[in-house]
């Protein structure tokens, strides 16, 4: 299990929806399987959530579903980018006016793992982000942050899974910290492992990790 200690929020946090917050610290297992399909589960193997590929003809796309498979948003790669950007709708939507938030990339090629995150009615600063999530995706060892700060809402790590001695890769923990939307940060997961899916950020994390661990 993730380290227990944080630092208390002093708001809860809600991005796509408060039904997906709980007033405790819990941990949740996501499993991608060979389809690209994000299985999302409590520790005792209760689906939670699920993500699933929906690409068209120009964009990357996947929908996050609630247990009974109705739309909760639709996370959608903007073409013809710099940064890697995405946006994320409601519901099955498309539309600009239904955007909860968007992400990029920092910079263009990375060693490891970095996205910020900007909700679609921020009042801070366009050019300050309002989360980001960093670490090394190829270890499961991301973390979200608030805003450009220390301040831990969630955190992945590997299982103790293991297949012929080996940890299982596809299968990985998040803790969720006390009050904090637990859908919004499985929006961020699926984002950044549609990222490392469609390009070779991945494998630059995994030579430059093993020269430098």
């Amino acid at each position: 299990m993730a380290q227990s200690s944080y630092a208390p929020l002093f708001s809860p946090v809600s991005v796509i929806g408060s039904q997906f917050m709980v007033p405790y610290q819990f941990d949740m297992i996501v499993d991608i399987n060979s389809s690209g399909n994000l299985v999302i589960t409590d520790t005792n193997h209760k689906i939670m959530l699920k993500v699933k590929p929906c690409d068209s003809s120009f964009h990357l796309q996947r929908v996050l579903l609630d247990v009974y498979d109705k739309p909760i948003c639709m996370i959608r790669e903007k073409i013809m980018s710099e940064h890697n950007r995405w946006n994320v709708f409601r519901g099955d939507s498309k539309s600009k006016s239904d955007i909860i938030f968007s992400t990029k990339t920092p910079s263009m090629i990375q060693s490891k793992t970095s996205v910020h995150v900007f909700l679609a009615n921020k009042v801070s600063s366009k050019d300050v982000c309002d989360f980001k999530i960093k670490g090394s995706w190829s270890k499961k060892t991301c973390t979200v942050y608030m805003g450009d700060t220390s301040t831990t809402i969630a955190q992945m790590y590997e299982t103790q899974t293991r297949e012929n001695g080996e940890y299982v890769k596809d299968k990985f923990m998040v803790t969720i910290y006390p009050n904090v939307d637990y859908a919004f940060v499985m929006t961020l997961i699926a984002i950044v492992d549609a990222m490392k899916s469609s390009d070779r950020d991945d494998v630059i994390e995994e030579v430059i990790g093993s020269l430098f661990p």
